[in-house]
């Protein structure tokens, strides 16, 4: 089922993403960044479905949907790059500042930071090109909000 969308994700210049397939690959990015500790807790899985809900005005049922559709592309996917390169491309910079707030609000979902969260997050933000002052800010607003 996710072949052509790798398929296409993985050309040399891709096309731009269909509104579904954005969709998609945010959600599957919120799902890497969720299982990069190798703990993909109850709560994180909670917040990428308020996540999802919220962004794309989903009811709960559609945005677990979206999200088990993001767990089995995600498992499937090669690496990240091809995830924030599509992303970079259909989102314009201030819409990426708010990816950045849901990765985030994602890894502190369970309470706990782990180092490599951090790291991925650290790379995705970079790859997003969004630097790393407003991706700390960014953290900052989700930890205090």
């Amino acid at each position: 089922m996710f072949a052509d969308f790798l398929k296409r994700l993985t050309q040399p210049s891709p096309a731009p993403l269909s509104e579904f397939d954005a969709r998609l690959a945010l959600a599957a990015l919120l799902v890497r960044v969720a299982r990069a500790d190798n703990d993909y807790a109850p709560e994180e899985k909670a917040r990428i479905d308020r996540i999802l809900a919220a962004r794309f005005d989903l009811d709960g049922a559609a945005s677990a949907a979206l999200r088990a559709e993001a767990e089995a592309l995600e498992a499937e996917a090669p690496d990240t790059v091809r995830f924030t390169r599509a992303i970079k491309d259909a989102v314009a910079y201030e819409d990426r500042l708010g990816v950045i707030e849901a990765l985030w609000s994602v890894v502190l979902a369970d309470g706990a930071r782990d180092d490599h969260e951090d790291a991925l997050l650290r790379m995705v933000a970079n790859l997003l090109g969004v630097n790393d002052r407003d991706s700390n800010l960014a953290r900052q607003r989700v930890s205090t909000g």
